[in-house]
């Protein structure tokens, strides 16, 4: 059985066409800033508190975001208020639909921008002319008493016509805390950071987007059964894919990493939707074990799995040896509000 090492072409592969690259990281933070400087301009006008605090959340924060050839990025920016400023002008408690509406009319405040922002069953949504968008969930800040009587803070999420508890602070605490963990120990944290990532650019292909399940879903998939393979994210990936897809061929029901709820449910049409895409691509991916596999049919491997011509297109060893350009990283792109990796 042949084992051709594509280790280097899918660390250039992640690189150059599924990490955001410093510029648009950059990007990135100056859209999120200018979402809150609008947010915050736009509750002054209409003499409304602040949020206590706004968090980045979803990808952006567990840096699993991935590059999207119609720049469609989606920035989740989360507002959190205190209870006692989500009131009426009588005192009254905003509902969660009203609490939406607050916050859309403040993004709207000055007509600006082309398009107004939205509300939608989860949050708000702003849309730029740049094709991304930001959402901007609407938590209130909540007090009880543990069973010691101490007080605690939890947090309740405007979704459709209630306040559902919900903090996804937590979801990135939970990502982020394994990959530290895997850091510390045998296996690879960052390896497993560059898995969910190219995962989720396999599933975001333009004409899977609307049928696909959600990043969130693939996160946990991958983190569920994450296979490390050292120094070859190739091996990992096929092997990581092959244990979900025999976990999606048993259940599409996945629970919610920090909630007492499900992410999907049984017989979900998206996961299926994925888990025949995966099925296609570790079928093609069968090509590599063919006794007469060479590196440029295993490129093409992955050029089909990916639907790209990226892979055949690197230059072979012997060019890479005559070129004064020399990968020093694995992980290069690294955010810059932090310090932290982002690749």
């Amino acid at each position: 059985m042949s084992d051709i090492d594509c280790n280097s072409e899918m660390t250039t592969f992640h690189r150059d066409e599924v990490t955001l690259s410093q510029k648009q990281q950059g990007n990135m933070r100056r859209r999120r800033d200018a979402g809150r400087t609008r947010l915050n301009n736009g509750l002054d006008q209409n003499s409304h508190p602040h949020p206590k605090e706004i968090v980045s959340q979803g990808s952006y924060q567990m840096r699993t975001m991935v590059q999207d050839e119609n720049k469609e990025y989606d920035i989740d920016d989360g507002s959190y208020f205190k209870k006692i400023d989500l009131v009426d002008s009588n005192g009254k408690p905003l509902t969660p639909l009203a609490a939406r509406e607050r916050v859309r009319d403040a993004l709207k405040w000055d007509g600006r921008l082309k398009q107004e922002a939205v509300v939608k069953r989860n949050c708000v949504r702003q849309e730029y002319p740049e094709g991304y968008h930001i959402d901007v969930p609407v938590y209130r800040i909540m007090i009880r008493e543990d069973k010691d009587g101490n007080n605690i803070e939890y947090y309740e999420l405007a979704s459709g016509d209630e306040w559902v508890e919900s903090d996804a602070r937590a979801v990135t605490r939970w990502y982020n805390g394994l990959v530290g963990e895997l850091n510390a120990g045998e296996s690879d944290g960052s390896q497993m950071r560059r898995i969910t990532k190219l995962t989720k650019k396999f599933s975001r292909r333009t004409d899977w987007k609307d049928k696909t399940t959600s990043g969130i879903c693939i996160t946990r998939l991958v983190v569920d059964h994450f296979v490390s393979v050292e120094n070859r994210d190739d091996k990992s990936l096929r092997q990581t894919w092959k244990a979900i897809h025999e976990k999606l061929e048993t259940s599409t029901e996945i629970k919610h990493p920090v909630l007492d709820s499900n992410l999907a449910e049984k017989d979900d049409d998206e996961l299926k939707f994925f888990d025949d895409c995966l099925a296609d691509a570790l079928k093609a991916l069968e090509g590599l074990d063919n006794h007469d596999c060479d590196r440029q049919k295993a490129r093409a491997v992955w050029d089909e799995v990916f639907d790209t011509s990226f892979f055949t297109n690197q230059p072979d060893k012997k060019d890479k040896e005559n070129s004064a350009f020399v990968i020093t990283s694995q992980e290069t792109a690294r955010r810059n509000d932090g310090g932290g990796r982002f690749g």
